[in-house]
């Protein structure tokens, strides 16, 4: 789990960094609601869409977990007119979405739950998106036509006076009224992945703001048969929000009370909630979710993070401290990128942190100012990053036909919560983080979003730098044998025709699919596993050599051989190589492999 210093930063979060349905079951919004401003003669119409920008095209890849961070399938996914539902792990992909330059916005519906959705300001590269979806628990059923108060096992409370209509029909609602009830607290960990949208908002006057919540409720109000419903027209009901010991320092005596706007995908002002004793108390005439904020003006930041080498640092997290408006998170893209609000005028310091979210030795390594903005603005910023910290995987990742895989994606665990989900096309894994996991060690599964099929959860334990793979199936029908490896950067794969001997600690192994050949003969030690350099033809000692289409040379062959499995007869020999050689006409080539054959003899 990730450091108490960090969660402890994290969860005091008032503004919204990030990289990462239906229409409302439960309030009664329309797209241009009118807020009539007493010093104006014409009412005010509520729409930021003005500063969204253009459209463009967007990728995204994400998950969708319950409150144990279980992964939620079947969860129906709307991006502008794009829809589709998550897998079994909780997972979606949406490519050539089209949203706006500063603004997209995904919903998440699934029944039993309330609605979840994400905001965020899209970057070029694959957008990750998470949202932690809340179910519709029943805190109480109450009666129409009296007065009842509804508290939650955090303290928050809505009175209700007893008048309710059909959200649908607007016709008044007698009988039983199921209430569901969340209270999101800002000291909790997964409230930005709980809460809808982002912390963006439009005020009384139309101008957009980012917000620093104090606390938030969500309810939701059904009938006898599941009818949805809201406060009638006339009718209002006092909320009571608990304030969070550590923001009761800077906490206002009265505060704007905001609204989420399903529609629009942004928090809206409506009324106020004063200060008594350690809770905020406030009216309201609908319910949505409903904050409490401070608002603050913003600008749009976008920040690429690299290496002193100028090699982005892609699955990173930063935090962007303002001594006013306190701390937010996110993390890098693979382009390591990040892009979010930053209040206007705030001086501001940057930290990078060790590892992914919720790892044991998450830690900042590094603290930069990154001083004030008054504009939009993306600038690249080169840090210093300990060598052993930084890892990165490539692979391929095949179909049930051993061809490269089309489109999937990768899980990558480094810890309980902490994984990268990591989108694949035309069957290519390269991605890098940073891992303070002293054993570096992972798990990986590769899904084929095509077939649904996995390759299951695999245990890597990885080094400091680049690690290869080498090729990994996303098919739960195993092949039963393989001989896979990469020349340079083309691949080739024999499934067919293998031969594996062993005997007098002499092995031969040979694979011929047509194309591709390719020929091992090695003298092992007598613990069999183990790893093993090269050795010339004919081969009088310890050691492996190596034939491959075009033929090697003995005049410069520098590859190693690790062999991790040796079975009896009828068992699989595995074995993993890497390394140099030169082909017949004295050109160099680098090599990497696979064997995963049956022993014949």
């Amino acid at each position: 789990m990730m450091n108490k210093t960090l969660l402890s930063i994290l969860t005091i979060a008032c503004l919204l960094f990030l990289s990462c349905s239906d229409d409302d079951d439960f309030s009664q919004i329309n797209d241009d609601q009118e807020i009539t401003d007493p010093t104006e003669e014409e009412p005010i119409t509520i729409d930021l869409s003005e500063n969204f920008g253009n459209e463009v095209s967007r990728n995204f890849i994400g998950q969708i977990v319950d409150a144990n961070q279980n992964p939620i399938p079947d969860v129906a996914i709307e991006i502008a007119d794009i829809t589709t539902t998550t897998d079994d792990n909780g997972v979606f992909i949406l490519n050539e979405a089209s949203v706006y330059e500063n603004f997209a916005y995904i919903k998440a519906s699934k029944p039993g739950y309330i609605n979840g959705s994400r905001a965020l300001i899209p970057t070029e590269g694959i957008n990750h998106i998470r949202i932690m979806l809340l179910e519709k628990n029943i805190a109480a059923t109450i009666e129409s036509g009296t007065s009842s108060v509804v508290t939650n096992e955090n303290g928050a409370s809505v009175e209700f006076d007893g008048n309710f209509i059909n959200d649908e029909t607007e016709e008044t609602y007698t009988g039983n009224i199921k209430v569901s009830f969340h209270y999101l607290n800002p000291e909790d960990s997964n409230m930005t992945s709980q809460m809808p949208g982002m912390l963006y908002a439009a005020n009384a006057d139309n101008e957009e703001r980012m917000l620093q919540t104090f606390g938030m409720l969500a309810v939701e109000l059904e009938g006898e048969n599941g009818e949805k419903l809201n406060l009638a027209e006339t009718s209002g009901a006092t909320i009571r929000v608990p304030l969070s010991s550590a923001l009761s320092a800077n906490a206002p005596v009265t505060i704007p009370l905001w609204y989420f706007d399903e529609d629009k995908g942004y928090w809206i002002e409506e009324g106020e909630a004063t200060l008594q004793g350690n809770e905020y108390v406030g009216t309201v005439n609908h319910f949505s979710f409903w904050n409490c904020d401070i608002p603050a003006e913003a600008v749009n930041y976008c920040l690429t993070l690299e290496n002193e080498e100028g090699e982005t640092l892609a699955n990173t997290v930063v935090s962007i401290t303002s001594a006013t408006y306190g701390t937010t998170y996110g993390a890098t893209n693979e382009s390591g990128e990040v892009c979010g609000l930053v209040p206007i005028g705030e001086n501001l310091s940057l930290e990078v942190y060790s590892s992914y979210y919720n790892s044991d030795c998450n830690e900042i390594f590094f603290t930069t100012e990154i001083g004030s903005f008054s504009q939009d603005t993306e600038e690249t910023l080169s840090i210093e990053v300990p060598d052993e910290l930084e890892v990165s995987v490539t692979a391929s990742i095949l179909n049930c036909d051993a061809a490269l895989l089309s489109e999937g994606y990768v899980i990558i665990r480094t810890g309980i919560y902490s994984f990268h989900t990591i989108y694949i096309e035309n069957g290519e894994l390269s991605s890098s983080f940073l891992l303070c996991n002293e054993n570096y060690s992972i798990e990986l599964e590769a899904i084929n979003t095509n077939s649904l099929e996995s390759s299951g959860n695999l245990s890597y334990t990885l080094t400091e730098g680049n690690n290869d793979l080498g090729s990994i199936s996303a098919c739960e029908t195993e092949l039963e044998e393989f001989i896979n490896y990469t020349i340079d950067d083309e691949e080739f794969l024999i499934t067919e025709e293998i031969i594996a001997n062993y005997g007098d600690n002499f092995l031969t192994i040979q694979g011929y699919n047509g194309q591709a050949f390719l020929y091992l003969e090695g003298i092992l030690a007598q613990e069999l596993t183990g790893s093993y350099n090269s050795v010339p033809f004919p081969i009088n000692a310890i050691g492996f050599s190596f034939v491959e289409g075009p033929l090697t040379t003995d005049e410069y062959t520098n590859i190693t051989f690790e062999v991790t499995s040796f079975g009896q007869v009828g068992q699989y020999i595995d074995i993993e190589f890497s390394g140099d050689y030169l082909d017949w006409s004295g050109n160099p080539h680098t090599i990497v492999g696979t064997v995963h054959v049956l022993r014949d003899e």
